[in-house]
């Protein structure tokens, strides 16, 4: 398995190549050269099988260059009962007929993060360790990024965690998670802006390819392709728990868990739609409905009550336009540049956007109160609370559900994390996990900064000669 940047400026590279990278050289984001595929016979023989042995089975056609018996331990490591609460790790619950729900926050952080970030935590020192290196990691969070990525490698060895996000843009648990955290090898900055402002420093640093190799800087984001592959297993856990063809709601930012569906189904996984659900920045949105893709300017970024989904520059969406354009660089180049240039570039009407059905793609928007009384109604009906952001994909997954198909919807978090919104909905508050009944009244630890990408560079080379 080699892996090509989106914009065809990267010789093809092995999976521990790439690893611990952000931006490819050419400013392009790393993905396969080809997806593996599993055919029908494949797929009825990985069924029944534990998720540690899914996870091995599927990750071993991304991570070729790791020694199978490495793999394994690593996986093994990930997918615990300690880790996740069971060894479902990803457990499908069935709210009625053809209509489930399937548990993606049980980790350490409550959020569908931790089921890539863990793993990366423990890919990440597994490569350090045997190349003898070091790494600064510098991410973007619009809430639950950030607390996943620094619960993961928190304490690990060769290490550090700078990680930006908006300041007075999330909830206070999630705010609370990340700058409570004591760990030496742990740093926060709040940027005073929005998260596609944290985003843009991150994407800069990462361009900045003489800071990047004098400062060792790698990526937690999802623009690194291990948190996609690492996604893309829970698809087929859920197909097999589910059984036959099946659509899939996600609640959709940064674009990497839907894409992570879109990578199962070019695996041959028999996915019928992939719904797209989008909150009040509905970008995405307005690109499965009309072909334009219109970036937001930050004043336009809406905060709303799934803030985790308050993004308008969705990372991954440039390795979905990649299989769009018929993996033409040149193309994708193209149109990237034309968005950089007018903050908008328009496939209505042309053979690329009629290939979108093709993908399975549709898409819808919530609002705040839609969530309201998709919350209330997943309470009354079927005795579950959920948080906001999986109220946006039931509340989208419901309009394009089809009879005979099963639905998966995705739950991204706790709600715990969100109780404002929870306590508007039900008038009660959502129970909370141990070890985190006081967390909000923990002392924090941060650092805020103007979103200036000099003055975070300044800050991070000042702190990258720390020992981890």
């Amino acid at each position: 398995m080699r892996y090509v940047s989106t914009r065809g400026g990267a010789k093809p590279q092995p999976f521990t190549q790439i690893l611990l990278e952000g931006l490819a050289p050419d400013g392009g984001l790393f993905l396969p050269e080809e997806f593996p595929k599993f055919s029908p016979a494949d797929l009825s023989a990985m069924r029944g099988i534990s998720y540690p042995e899914l996870a091995f089975a599927i990750l071993s056609k991304f991570a070729d260059d790791i020694p199978p018996g490495d793999l394994k331990r690593l996986v093994d490591a990930t997918y615990t009962k300690r880790i996740f609460g069971s060894d479902d790790i990803t457990p499908v619950k069935k709210l009625e007929s053809g209509l489930y729900l399937l548990g993606l926050s049980n980790g350490p952080s409550l959020a569908f993060k931790d089921v890539a970030l863990q793993l990366l935590g423990n890919l990440f020192e597994y490569a350090l360790e045997k190349h003898g290196r070091r790494i600064n990691v510098v991410g973007a969070t619009s809430g639950d990024t950030g607390s996943s990525a620094e619960y993961a490698l928190r304490g690990k060895k060769n290490v550090q965690v700078f990680m930006l996000s908006p300041q007075g843009r999330m909830s206070a648990f999630q705010a609370a998670q990340m700058y409570s955290l004591q760990d030496a090898n742990i740093f926060n900055i709040a940027v005073r802006g929005v998260f596609d402002d944290c985003q843009d420093i991150v994407k800069a640093i990462s361009g900045d390819f003489a800071f990047k190799a004098r400062h060792r800087i790698g990526a937690v984001n999802s623009i690194n392709w291990a948190r996609v592959a690492a996604q893309v297993v829970y698809y087929f856990k859920a197909y097999f728990a589910v059984g036959g063809e099946v659509s899939f709601a996600v609640p959709s930012g940064n674009f990497g868990n839907v894409y992570a569906g879109h990578v199962a189904r070019s695996m041959g996984l028999p996915i019928r739609k992939l719904i797209v659900a989008t909150n009040e920045n509905n970008v995405l949105d307005e690109f499965f409905r009309t072909g334009r893709y219109r970036v937001r300017k930050p004043a336009e970024v809406k905060a709303t009550s799934s803030p985790s989904m308050d993004i308008s520059k969705s990372s991954n969406f440039e390795r979905y336009a990649y299989d769009l354009v018929g993996r033409d660089p040149f193309r994708l180049k193209s149109l990237w540049t034309e968005l950089d240039a007018n903050g908008v570039f328009a496939m209505a009407g042309t053979e690329i956007f009629r290939h979108v059905a093709d993908t399975g793609f549709v898409s819808g928007s919530s609002t705040h109160a839609d969530r309201l009384a998709t919350i209330r109604r997943v309470w009354k009906d079927y005795g579950v609370m959920i948080d906001p952001h999986t109220a946006d994909g039931i509340k989208v997954g419901l309009e394009h559900r089809e009879k005979d198909v099963p639905l998966v919807c995705m739950e991204t978090a706790q709600p715990a994390k969100f109780a404002e919104t929870i306590r508007e909905a039900l008038g009660r508050e959502p129970s909370r996990p141990a070890g985190f009944e006081n967390l909000e009244r923990l002392p924090q630890r941060f650092e805020a900064m103007d979103a200036d990408v000099g003055k975070v560079k300044h800050y991070i080379a000042g702190m990258t000669s720390r020992s981890v």
